[in-house]
């Protein structure tokens, strides 16, 4: 522990404050992300791989792994199986025999805009749970402590790597009527 002294009982609450939230809050997150994906045939870990894959510009399993936060063995199967349907490439560097890397391909980036185009916020319940706050406060909550955390427990690299798929999303889209598009400026020619 730090230096300043922590009870049994204060840690036992936090922890148990934090499994339970977080459990509650994954079970609404994950419901609303598979609401979101279901009608591509994805599932939340082929998902998470595509948007890796796209944000990372070719990225090792071991890095799909790593910044998905699972095992491996799940991130090369799952990987696989979006390879044989044409939306990730395999390969091997010269350099570096020993590692698969996977690259999104141009079926996968347009698969990953399309399905951003079809995010409706109005059917996501972390986001409408989310809202109120927004209005009263004129902003979204402040993930400042929980990104401390999660940087604690997984490292610069990963908060780092999340900081900057979003600050991809930010640029790389535009808002036209209500709907995401990919930015003129970003679009392959």
């Amino acid at each position: 522990m730090s230096d300043q002294s922590c009870s049994m009982k204060e840690a036992l609450i936090f922890s148990q404050r934090i499994a339970q939230l977080s459990k509650a809050l994954w079970k609404a997150v994950e419901k609303d992300w598979q609401n979101w994906i279901k009608p591509y045939d994805l599932n939340i870990n082929e998902h998470h791989i595509l948007t890796i894959a796209y944000h990372l510009k070719g990225a090792s399993i071991s890095d799909i792994a790593k910044f998905g936060v699972m095992h491996v063995s799940t991130a090369f199967n799952f990987s696989k199986k979006l390879e044989e349907r044409g939306y990730l490439r395999f390969s091997k560097k010269e350099n570096d025999k020993r590692n698969t890397y996977v690259e999104i391909t141009a079926e996968g980036e347009e698969l990953l805009l399309e399905l951003m185009e079809c995010f409706d916020p109005e059917k996501n319940a972390v986001f409408a749970g989310s809202a109120p706050l927004r209005d009263l406060f004129g902003k979204f909550p402040d993930m400042v402590e929980v990104m401390a955390i999660i940087r604690n427990i997984y490292g610069n690299d990963f908060v780092d790597s999340l900081e900057e798929s979003l600050g991809n999303l930010d640029r790389e889209f535009d808002e036209e009527d209500g709907k995401l598009k990919k930015a003129v400026a970003h679009q392959k020619v």
